[in-house]
């Protein structure tokens, strides 16, 4: 279908402003309601957002502008009065300790990044200002992560190769079924990550087993500490509402909010209410 001149015209202009944002320095997050395609500010987005048990604010690990749409969110909800933990994809779960004494400040930076590492290789200066936020306001964080020996196994042997044993080490109730929309998205969005003996279903059915994971641990906390409002941090092929989202309704009856993040290979036109509620790109100031 040839494209009209108006739909070629906002196609060359969004390109263009791709374009600059991606040479400025300086640049402030915009979030994009996903059914209308307007902007949401920030008093307008807290209350819409109000209602969710679970905030998903996807991020691309290494673009700044998303973090700091994450930090912005955080804040609001921190200054609104709301009792908000942060759920991150940056450690695992049996590395809670660290993270409840990094808040209570019982260890200091240089020990924290060091754990940090160990969980996490992409840089610590993407995350500084979103922990010591939650250091110095002793907001929760919560460890959300899995296994990584069972998800490299499952990347390149496929879900079947594992072991009653290992089995036993996932959360209970994980479904490993891809559907035609999730294996396109996954397709377009991790189409460049290449691992010996891995497939594109084997992929496919590693994003499942560790979605359901996260999905498992975050609902197992907000069980335990009723009341809360948890923000998750993580990948955009986690935060998508066919990721993490999904899991966490299909195993509960927990209401969640998307912020799904802008890439290079988005367009935003063709996000809708059935990807994402809203969308965080990026401006010139």
């Amino acid at each position: 279908m040839k494209k009209g001149p108006v739909r070629e015209a906002f196609g060359i202009t969004l390109l263009f402003a791709v374009l600059l944002l991606s040479l400025a320095g300086c640049r402030e997050p915009v979030i994009i309601r996903a059914a209308d395609k307007t902007e949401v500010k920030a008093p307008e987005l807290l209350e819409e957002i109000k209602e969710a048990d679970f905030v998903f604010v996807g991020e691309v690990h290494t673009r700044k502008l998303h973090h700091k749409a994450q930090l912005e969110l955080i804040k609001g909800l921190k200054g609104s009065g709301t009792d908000v933990v942060i759920g991150v994809e940056m450690f695992l779960s049996d590395n809670q300790e660290v993270l409840d004494r990094w808040v209570a400040g019982e260890i200091d930076e240089k020990e924290f990044k060091a754990a940090f590492k160990k969980n996490w290789t992409v840089p610590w200066g993407q995350y500084e200002d979103i922990f010591i936020f939650a250091r110095e306001n002793k907001v929760p964080l919560v460890g959300l992560n899995i296994s990584r020996k069972i998800m490299y196994q499952v990347l390149t042997k496929g879900f079947e190769s594992l072991t009653p044993e290992q089995l036993a080490e996932l959360p209970p109730g994980i479904e490993c079924s891809v559907d035609k929309v999730y294996e396109k998205f996954i397709k377009e969005a991790f189409g460049g990550h290449e691992v010996k003996g891995m497939t594109f279903q084997s992929f496919c059915e590693a994003q499942m087993v560790w979605d359901n994971g996260m999905a498992h641990n975050a609902i197992e906390y907000m069980e335990k500490n009723p009341g809360k409002k948890m923000v998750v941090l993580a990948g955009g092929g986690h935060s998508w509402k066919r990721g993490i989202p999904a899991q966490v309704e299909r195993l509960s009856a927990y209401k969640s909010v998307v912020l799904m993040p802008d890439s290079e290979s988005m367009d935003i036109e063709k996000v809708g209410p059935e990807d994402a509620d809203y969308i965080i790109t990026g401006r010139l100031f």
